[in-house]
């Protein structure tokens, strides 16, 4: 897909500021720091459209880019950073769930992983949360420039295990070299 235009909407802690257009929207869900922001930005050819930070954490609130006029991806707060407080988790988890149990315009779910390690529980939870309100997944397992062919195509396969997931497409990507980007929008665009 070419990207002509990428742009923030809006930043929405509640529904009532979500955007009124009735265009297809993407949720991005991942735990903090996997890399969600590069991924959004090599996906739509731009360095610095979404804000990337060392510090887990950062995003939120339901952060909608709109792309090409055509649909959205919606980067939603990562999960599991600890250095949060209690009371913000909650507030999060109420946010998210009102979006993701409401929101009509919700196609698909793209949650991201780190190809490095298994996913942790809260992955699990995730994936099985979008699973039960039956919104389609695509997995992306992120940062494979930082293993060796050998080792991607085994933490693939172990991913496909753990998430018993033979239907749901497990895509390798590095945000680096931007591969599988062909792929992964070939997948996207059958929700848009």
């Amino acid at each position: 897909m070419k990207i002509h235009k990428a742009e923030l909407v809006i930043s929405a802690v509640d529904k009532s500021q979500y955007p009124k257009d009735d265009l297809p929207e993407i949720a991005l869900a991942g735990r903090s720091n996997v890399g969600k922001s590069s991924f959004i930005n090599k996906m739509i050819g731009r360095k610095n459209l979404v804000h990337t930070s060392s510090k887990p954490g950062k995003t939120r609130t339901l952060n909608f880019y709109r792309i090409n006029d055509r649909f959205y991806f919606v980067d939603v707060p990562g999960y599991g950073y600890a250095k949060v407080s209690k009371k913000e988790r909650e507030k999060w988890g109420r946010m998210m769930e009102d979006y993701f149990e409401t929101r009509k315009n919700l196609c698909d779910v793209v949650l991201i992983i780190d190809s490095r390690h298994l996913p942790t529980n809260d992955d699990l939870q995730m994936y099985e949360y979008a699973t039960y309100l039956n919104i389609p997944l695509i997995i992306i397992a992120t940062k494979v420039d930082k293993l060796s062919k050998n080792k991607w195509n085994k933490n693939v396969n172990d991913l496909k295990k753990v998430f018993h997931a033979p239907e749901v497409p497990i895509i390798p990507f590095s945000a680096v070299t931007g591969m599988n980007k062909d792929k992964v929008w070939s997948e996207l665009e059958k929700y848009m």
